[in-house]
């Protein structure tokens, strides 16, 4: 995998991969915030599959959903992450990389390559912030997420001053 120049805003290596941000991030449907941001880390809630007309990607995976089409959900699921903090921050200028994902599949109980479908979002983070996206993970499945979505990452990255 070549390495980006991490010179460039983390928007120009998205727009070098092809890739687009969701025009919005999508708001939070409990009592919390998307971002929270304490000196330099920002720790972002929970996000999930959501298209950016609001559609949502549901099922249980290794049931209605196959491992590599959930890995794409946890694609989509890193862009609204960096949605979510590009609208927190005003850009992505400020994020120097990720520290830790904390990814969640909902997944039948004989279910066993959670850490497949979590690397959907791994790998997106490694193409776009080089080694300062490799990251700290823990991925595993659970019984049930909210509105039947098929995987709920959580982040948190390091921001320049």
């Amino acid at each position: 995998m070549p390495q980006p120049d991490l010179k460039e805003p983390a928007s120009a290596r998205l727009a070098a991969l092809g890739i687009e941000l969701p025009p919005a991030a999508p708001s939070p449907i409990g009592a919390f915030c998307n971002v929270r941001q304490t000196g330099r880390l920002a720790y972002v809630s929970g996000q999930g599959p959501v298209l950016p007309d609001g559609t949502l990607l549901r099922g249980k995976v290794g049931a209605d959903v196959d491992a590599d089409t959930a890995r794409e959900h946890a694609q989509l699921v890193a862009l609204n992450i960096l949605a979510t903090l590009r609208d927190h921050l005003g850009g992505l200028e400020r994020i120097s990389g990720v520290v830790k994902l904390l990814g969640l599949v909902n997944a039948t109980p004989d279910f066993e390559r959670h850490p497949h479908v979590i690397d959907g979002a791994s790998t997106l983070f490694a193409d776009i912030f080089g080694e300062n996206g490799i990251h700290a993970r823990s991925a595993f499945g659970v019984g049930s997420l909210p509105n039947n979505i098929t995987v709920e990452i959580e982040a948190v990255f390091e921001l320049y001053e």
